[in-house]
């Protein structure tokens, strides 16, 4: 595949129906009836065919030309294969889907009729990402999973049978019972997949996940007592990076690891600050101020909206360039970027309701965020290009939360580029939190 194409647009689909609800899940996915699979992907299409009316009124840019393509959830192989042709028509007939596109869905193992795989392909798909989290049946079993590692290991070779070699497998390091010799297992496994790529993330539980609230209350259902401490937790995060990478799969982003070529584009844009609209239930967009009246009445309609702390994403316009290199132009000041969040409830997404959140992400704001985005990935920061976008004068303040970092051995930063550590990753929450209010006044 080519690399992104200049001025492009991302598209994430939120398909938030799965089988059984995992213990320590909180996303905003269920077990609901298949019954409603149809009129939420009729909402889907139609938000998909009012998009471009509705940047208009925002005042906000929407590329016509995509060259990225995400189905999320939940988990869309469930989709039935008609709903699978109809959503990416629709797709295709409002936007110019690249020909090199990278086109990804998430997939339960075992959970793909061949009638749904079979659209997938005539879509276009090219990459799957499976929910696999653990080889070891007992961890599945308690976490809620219905995969067996036999059936994940059949899936992978049934997609790579039809012709997706391009596949991700995700582990999570601190399932209830999970040990040091079972998560070895499981990145032998991993490895023996020979895949060109893997996520493996620490588990965060949420007190809104039934998990959670079974570590806050007690009890046992859920086997809350099983997970191991955040010790256990971050060393078995360290021995994966160094066994996988061992295994040919390196690091480049805080949770991600690939073999050279197959970084995950979509999810590149994220941390790249790159535009991208969000479809479905507890789906953000994140699309550039057009400029002009509509812009600035939207603004003032969102500024008044409350803003999101969350982690966000924006395009950067500038290609990085090399430390002290002169900046050409002037610097002037960046647009506003415009995020959006649909609501987490199916019932008011299917009446139609508006955003839950909008909120116009200032020059500062962005400044925040390019740097606790920039440093997920394992390239880095590069200052003169944060300068070239933000002006000397936010990233000089900056300046003195990198040399704070880089004392506690938390970054590595040579006055050209910041990158975290490995001590630092397994820290990065707190390291973030000094980019906040770096670039104001």
């Amino acid at each position: 595949m080519t690399g992104p194409l200049p001025n492009a647009l991302g598209l994430y689909v939120s398909i938030p129906f799965c089988r059984s609800k995992c213990t320590y899940c909180n996303f905003a996915s269920g077990v609901y009836p298949a019954a409603s699979h149809e009129p939420y992907m009729e909402r889907v299409i139609a938000d998909l065919r009012g998009a471009r009316s509705w940047a208009e009124g925002m005042g906000v840019e929407l590329p016509r030309a995509v060259d990225s393509i995400y189905l999320g959830g939940g988990t869309p192989s469930l989709l039935e294969a008609e709903l699978i042709d109809r959503l990416f028509a629709a797709m295709r007939a409002e936007f110019e889907v690249d020909a090199e596109a990278e086109i990804t869905i998430e997939c339960a193992p075992a959970q793909l009729a061949e009638e749904a795989l079979q659209a997938f392909l005539r879509a276009g798909v090219n990459r799957v990402s499976l929910g696999v989290q653990s080889f070891i049946d007992g961890e599945l079993r308690v976490s809620g999973r219905l995969h067996t590692r036999a059936t994940a290991v059949e899936t992978i070779a049934r997609l790579r049978a039809a012709g997706i070699t391009n596949l991700n497998v995700d582990l999570i390091a601190g399932l209830a019972g999970q040990t040091e010799s079972s998560w070895e297992e499981s990145l032998t496994a991993l490895a023996e997949l020979d895949l060109p790529h893997a996520s493996v993330y620490m588990l965060e539980v949420d007190e809104d996940s039934r998990l959670g609230r079974e570590l806050l209350e007690g009890g046992a259902r859920y086997h809350a007592a099983a997970v191991p401490n955040d010790e256990v937790i971050a060393n078995l995060y360290t021995r994966a990076l160094e066994q996988l990478a061992a295994a040919g799969l390196l690091q480049y982003e805080i949770s991600n690891l690939s073999r050279a070529g197959f970084a995950s584009r979509h999810n590149l844009r994220y941390w790249q600050r790159r535009p991208y609209l969000g479809l479905g239930l507890d789906a953000s967009s994140m699309l550039k101020d057009a400029g002009g009246d509509a812009a600035e009445a939207s603004k003032a309609a969102g500024k008044r909206a409350q803003q999101s702390a969350s982690g966000a994403k924006a395009r950067r316009d500038a290609a990085p360039v090399a430390c002290g290199q002169n900046y050409g132009s002037p610097h002037q000041e960046p647009n506003h970027m415009l995020r959006t969040t649909t609501t987490t409830d199916l019932t008011a997404y299917l009446a139609g309701s508006e955003p839950a959140e909008t909120a116009w992400l200032s020059p500062d704001r962005q400044h925040e965020e390019a740097w606790f985005l920039g440093l997920r990935m394992n390239a880095g920061v590069e200052i003169a290009a944060v300068e070239r976008e933000f002006g000397p004068q936010r990233v000089q303040r900056a300046r003195a939360a990198l040399e704070r970092l880089a004392g506690s051995g938390w970054i590595d930063f040579d006055g050209c580029t910041a990158r975290l550590t490995s001590q630092g990753r397994l820290f990065s929450n707190e390291v973030f939190q000094e980019f906040l209010g770096a670039g104001e006044e």
